[in-house]
């Protein structure tokens, strides 16, 4: 059974019927997110039945709006591996610190779990050709799963990317765009292509359903710490869309009756060279200006301007968590030394994480016997040309 009911704007409140294609609320054109019955779904399905499952993210499929299983693309996403860091936690003397390893999933990225539930639920409802602007990892993901699907997939990044980012969406068979700029001049050159061949939006927010496969990623930390939630949890912010599905998720999940009322700390962590986020949070604003001359070596830290801006900093002020900017100096060192220690190839954006529980730590704002998960967003094989 199925129990998603509707679509609600996640600043007007306004309300859209969840079996049609949307992207932006039509009202106010900011996000959308999907809600459930949660109540129905709670008599329906219990955390046991779900442990019993196949150790994917649709393990949790009653919480996820694709209605017919047949249209579920699934390539292996989703329940990646909670690390304790024991090695690692020694070397920056703390003990209960975990490392969540997305890199893992297919494509090699925590973009697979967004895609996989966009693109599926954009084939359940009809749509033959999906668009995305990306900075390298959300393209290949789409592609995966575009070419599962039998869909004409269209990618637009920046001319600067990795060639292997490039070459990874060509050898799915997507039709890849170079943009002189950034993401955001990618999505403005996107954008053109959706209103005149009528393909199907997916890029970050600005489709319901990314955000759906994103929040997996709190059902599975609770799952996989015994229904309960760690203290911190530590995040590489660009879209935020992880950042946002997660805090959704614990929401979710205190309804169904599977946890209580306990919530982490969010951390929202951004390079020091792109962090309108950070900028924001700490200037007391609701939204966040764009960033102008955005330059990081994590790309998918580089990003100037988010659509979900506004839902960033909410979880962060809510969660009573924080933001904190990190060089590109010390993103290399901390993947050293998480290489050093866990024997994982971390992307820049994970190490980020480890960068940021440092700050914190040594400004008290961690706590000794506190539990803290870092997300490391993608393998590091995806950045090799930074060891060259």
């Amino acid at each position: 059974m199925n129990f998603l009911t509707h679509l609600e704007c996640a600043l007007c409140g306004q309300e859209f019927e969840a079996d049609r294609l949307w992207n932006l609320c039509p009202a106010c054109d900011k996000p959308l997110l999907a809600r459930y019955d949660l109540e129905g779904a709670s008599r329906a399905v219990t955390r046991e039945e779900v442990a019993g499952r196949e150790a994917n993210l649709w393990r949790y499929r009653e919480l996820l709006p694709v209605r017919d299983p047949r249209y579920a693309l699934c390539l292996g996403e989703g329940f990646t591996p909670l690390i304790h860091a024991t090695r690692l936690g020694q070397r920056v003397a703390f003990a209960n610190l975990f490392i969540k390893d997305e890199g893992l999933n297919p494509t090699g990225t925590f973009k697979a779990r967004g895609l996989a539930v966009a693109v599926s639920r954009a084939w359940e409802l009809g749509v033959e050709e999906v668009s995305i602007p990306s900075a390298g990892n959300a393209a290949g993901a789409m592609s995966a799963y575009a070419a599962l699907a039998g869909m004409g997939a269209y990618v637009f990044m920046p001319r600067d990317v990795p060639q292997s980012f490039v070459a990874e969406c060509r050898a799915l068979g997507a039709e890849v765009a170079l943009v002189d700029g950034l993401i955001t001049d990618c999505g403005r050159v996107a954008a053109q292509g959706v209103r005149q061949f009528g393909r199907f939006d997916v890029s970050t927010l600005k489709e319901p359903y990314r955000l759906e496969g994103k929040k997996t990623m709190g059902y599975e930390l609770a799952e996989q710490l015994g229904w309960t939630l760690p203290d911190v949890i530590i995040y590489p912010t660009g879209g935020g869309t992880g950042l946002i599905g997660m805090w959704k998720a614990f929401d979710e999940l205190e309804q169904l009756g599977w946890i209580g009322p306990q919530r982490p700390r969010m951390v929202a962590v951004q390079s020091e060279g792109c962090a309108p986020m950070v900028k924001a949070f700490h200037e007391g604003r609701e939204f966040a200006e764009p960033w102008q001359g955005a330059s990081t070596i994590a790309d998918g830290l580089r990003v100037p301007a988010a659509v979900g801006d506004f839902l960033i900093l909410r979880t962060l002020r809510e969660s009573g968590g924080a933001a904190v900017a990190v060089s590109d100096q010390e993103i290399m060192e901390a993947a050293k030394l998480i290489g050093h220690t866990q024997g994982m190839f971390v992307c820049p954006e994970g190490a980020a994480t480890l960068v940021g529980f440092q700050h914190l730590r040594r400004q008290g704002w961690i706590g000794g016997d506190e539990t803290v998960v870092l997300l490391n967003t993608g393998s590091g094989h995806k950045y090799a040309h930074l060891w060259g």
